[in-house]
């Protein structure tokens, strides 16, 4: 028999952390190979997780609500065949290595954060990520469990440094007792806070510090100089608009409010916690500007009525979303601040345009995205637009698929609402939202008599929320005025 480990999977480069949803089996059940076992949910996507291999689930060591690092052990299945997969003995042999066979000064600087590492030599060398100076300083022979205690996520490190605080300081309550997020925040808000001196850089480590873990101390980084200096070179990956925003969400805190009796009291979801920070930020950050105009669809609606039949052949259903996708998808070439965005000082007109299609989960909201969309033909954008709206709500999105937005359509028409002024989601720097089509008696020209008449069209009112850093008043007016001329005379050979 052998003991497979189920960790929690790296959903995204910048996700850390999952958190469990729903165990789909239980412990005994018997499971196939790829058959889906749990429920997690991130802060980009929800997706189940399948079995890594057939055999029966012997152990969970992570209930539903649980939130555990990337690479955390949540369960284990017993297979009849097949080598056990377990870091434990490495972890074992880590201390015993020795001492002779530390690595040499000049192999350090071996990129701490390469997955490779796996040797025993390697494995007791100090990295950047792991123990400080200081706690390298007061225990030479460096434990597996102080190494895994002391390592964590680069949000965690960016806090600390930023802070002035060291890692090894904070007591964790993560797996093995890492410091997670809520860890340090708890440790900063207590007033836990570190003098500078306290956390000297490499050099100042004291001459005590036995030779076979001095190399790997000296090899240590200096503290990372202040903002001004890092002004000068791009920014490395942990510095990334994600980790900027991470750091953000640290900082949001709803007031509450006393609860009066015959209250109902519950816990937001994973997905309504991130609608609401993100709602709030997105918020706190873009000065919103609301633009509106009013559509006619009869000239789609002729559309749809002639090809009806032929898009039902190729198995499509083209709805009015997809119409007003692709006009989007062709015009913001023409706009790029309004498929750009402000970084710092900064102005990034995007290169692709990808489009971002909000769907009602009920309850919660995802946006899927479809990317290099004015490369898809109408009816190509109307099955992408119901293939990621059904994926979406079987929660079988792949963490590429929401992110990357250079602009969002949302439609509360749907379900009957006029117009909406949406929320201008974070790293992008406009939304259109499309209000419900309806029949509505309208003036126009009678095209043989040129006399004015009261006529019976489909319209909708559409808004534009945009960023006024980067997108002006004129700018708006003027896309949404070839919005409304595109589809309205929409062409038949889109």
């Amino acid at each position: 028999m052998a003991r497979i480990e189920v960790p929690m999977p790296q959903m995204g480069e910048s996700i850390a952390e999952g958190t469990i949803s729903k165990w789909l089996r239980q412990v005994g059940d018997v499971v196939e190979r790829d058959e889906p076992i749990l429920e997690i949910s991130t802060d980009k996507v929800d997706a189940e997780i399948p079995a890594p291999q057939a055999g029966t689930l012997v152990e969970i060591r992570a209930e539903e609500g649980e939130t555990v690092e990337v690479g955390t052990v949540v369960a284990f299945i017993e297979t009849e065949a097949g080598a056990a997969v377990s870091p434990a003995p490495t972890a074992e042999a880590a201390p015993e290595a020795p001492p002779a066979e530390a690595t040499p000064a000049p192999e350090t600087p071996a990129q701490p954060s390469t997955p490779t590492v796996a040797t025993p030599p390697q494995a007791t060398s100090v990295g950047a990520d792991s123990l400080s100076p200081q706690a390298i300083a007061e225990d030479g022979d460096v434990t597996a469990e102080d190494r895994l205690r002391t390592r964590s996520t680069p949000v965690v490190r960016k806090i600390a440094e930023e802070h002035g605080i060291s890692v090894a300081d904070v007591a964790g309550t993560g797996h093995a007792g890492r410091v997670t997020k809520q860890d340090i925040l708890e440790f900063i808000e207590g007033g836990g806070t570190v003098a500078p001196a306290a956390a000297p850089t490499a050099p100042q480590v004291p001459a005590t510090i036995p030779e076979t873990v001095a190399p790997a101390a000296a090899a240590l980084p200096p503290k990372q100089p202040p903002a001004a200096a890092r002004a000068s070179r791009p920014p490395a990956p942990s510095e990334s608009m994600d980790g900027f925003w991470a750091e953000f969400f640290s900082h949001v805190q709803h007031p509450e409010f006393p609860v009066r009796e015959g209250d109902q009291v519950e816990a937001m979801d994973k997905i309504r916690r991130l609608t609401a920070e993100h709602m709030v930020l997105a918020k706190r950050v873009a000065p919103h500007v609301h633009s509106f105009i009013e559509i006619d669809f009869s000239r789609i609606d002729q559309i749809r009525a002639a090809n009806k039949a032929a898009w039902a052949q190729q198995g499509a259903r083209v709805s009015y979303t997809a119409f007003v996708a692709w006009a989007c998808s062709r015009l913001l070439r023409k706009y790029p601040a309004i498929n750009g965005t402000v970084s710092g000082n900064n102005l990034i007109h995007r290169a692709n345009i990808n489009l971002g299609m909000a769907v009602d989960l009920n309850p919660g909201l995802i946006v899927p995205v479809m990317h290099d969309t004015d490369h898809l033909s109408l009816v190509g954008i109307g099955m992408k637009i119901i293939d990621l709206a059904d994926r979406a709500r079987g929660k079988k999105l792949m963490p590429a698929e929401i992110q990357g937005a250079t602009f969002s359509i949302t439609n509360p028409g749907v379900l009957g609402t006029m117009v909406g002024m949406p929320v201008i989601p974070k790293g992008t720097s406009a939304i259109l939202g499309t209000g419900a089509i309806e029949k509505r008696p309208v003036v126009v020209v009678d095209p043989e008599t040129g006399a004015d008449a009261i006529a019976i069209r489909k319209r909708s009112y559409f808004s534009l929320a945009y960023d006024h850093r980067i997108v002006d008043g004129a700018d708006a007016a003027r896309f949404l005025a070839e919005l409304k001329e595109l589809l309205e005379q929409f062409p038949e050979d889109a």
